[in-house]
């Protein structure tokens, strides 16, 4: 995978070029050297829309099990009001 930059003004003077880099790998296209847009074919797009999934996905996924995750217990106390 090839990543492209072009800025906001190459972009406008040659999108074939853009749309040529897409095929290759995400073409970010900056705005004043800042990192504005990402270029990708409908097929990657896809591709990565498509790989969203739930948390109950991610925790039955094989290898899940052997994760070490152990999170603090977390201490909730409770205090009086201030209606002041």
């Amino acid at each position: 995978m090839t990543i492209t930059t072009l800025s906001s003004r190459e972009l406008n003077q040659d999108v074939t070029r853009a749309k040529k880099a897409a095929k290759d790998g995400p073409v970010f296209i900056t705005d004043r050297g800042k990192p504005s847009h990402v270029l990708l074919t409908i097929e990657e797009y896809r591709r990565l829309a498509k790989q969203r999934r739930s948390i109950a996905d991610a925790l039955a996924m094989p290898g899940a099990a052997d994760t070490d995750f152990e999170p603090p217990r977390a201490t909730i106390t409770s205090r009086p009001a201030d209606f002041s």
